[in-house]
């Protein structure tokens, strides 16, 4: 008996050490990249990176002959980021909570089911074709693009994340919050809006924020739609730039790809800070 027990130990401990082990490689590249981003774009961080517009090739190559840091910064991709994930989230909040709203109180219904399917389909559906099919359905209509056209794609993009979190977290409610509102004499309509929709709102608010963290540094889409500007612009019906296209702009130009490095850590702490966020109010309204 102590000798079972004693290869049991063994066994445990083994596993144990063995899924440690994994764990740890799965986080190696995680901090490499990490790292390497941190410790290339840390010195580029300035007040001036994040309140002037892009450089040209030209003064870039200048600044690096005289051996100086290239001047301007990523302000243009800031502004119009925040643009067209503003006028997404306007939009796509709204009809995602409604929809997933739908979904959680009429699972059964075919009508239901097909919806279900099809936020499925639109979920596994790969960005550069949504960008491709905006440009279709935007761009060519309104004959040029825009900022306009870089949100709708970021919508679609956002919709089904938003409308899973909506239809999870308000399943799993107790039934009895639900009951209590009906049994005081309010509708379907009014007891989801009034009550079960406010009880859901951590788990709600943490799908936004996961769906905004998702879309922020997509670049397909944007370089099908908003094609990118080269100085700040705050018109949402002309060619507007993002981060995620400075950061394919900069690959593409030798004289500014030190400036990736920057552009990319500001991404990467704009999308920790979002994912941190999420965490703590999922934890906060648990």
């Amino acid at each position: 008996m102590k000798v079972r027990t004693k290869h049991r130990l063994i066994k445990d401990k083994a596993l144990l050490w063995g899924v440690c082990l994994l764990a740890a490689l799965t986080a190696v590249p995680l901090i490499a990249i990490l790292g390497e981003v941190l410790l290339r774009g840390y010195d580029q961080l300035s007040w001036s990176f994040f309140t002037e517009p892009t450089p040209t090739a030209y003064k870039a190559m200048k600044a690096i002959e005289a051996g100086e840091p290239i001047p301007g910064g990523i302000a243009n991709g800031i502004i119009g980021t925040m643009i067209m994930l503003g006028m997404a989230v306007v939009v796509a909040v709204p009809v995602g909570i409604l929809c997933g709203a739908y979904l959680a109180e009429n699972s059964k219904r075919r009508f239901a089911q097909v919806v279900s399917y099809l936020t499925d389909l639109l979920q596994g559906t790969p960005s550069v074709i949504i960008g491709i099919i905006t440009y279709i359905w935007i761009v060519v209509p309104m004959k040029g693009y825009s900022a306009i056209a870089g949100s709708v794609a970021l919508c679609i993009m956002m919709l089904p994340l938003i409308i899973r979190s909506t239809e999870e977290t308000l399943k799993i409610l107790p039934a009895s919050l639900k009951e209590a509102g009906l049994a005081l004499g309010g509708n379907r309509a009014r007891v989801m809006l009034r009550v079960q929709l406010p009880a859901a709102f951590g788990g709600i608010f943490t799908g936004v924020l996961l769906a905004i963290s998702r879309v922020i540094g997509e670049t397909a889409p944007l370089m099908f739609t908003a094609l990118g500007c080269s100085f700040i612009r705050w018109s949402i019906d002309k060619p507007i730039s993002a981060v995620p296209l400075l950061i394919w702009e900069f690959f593409n130009d030798p004289n500014l790809q030190e400036l990736i490095w920057g552009a990319s850590l500001f991404l990467l702490l704009f999308v920790l800070s979002l994912n941190l966020l999420s965490k703590i109010l999922f934890e906060f309204y648990r």
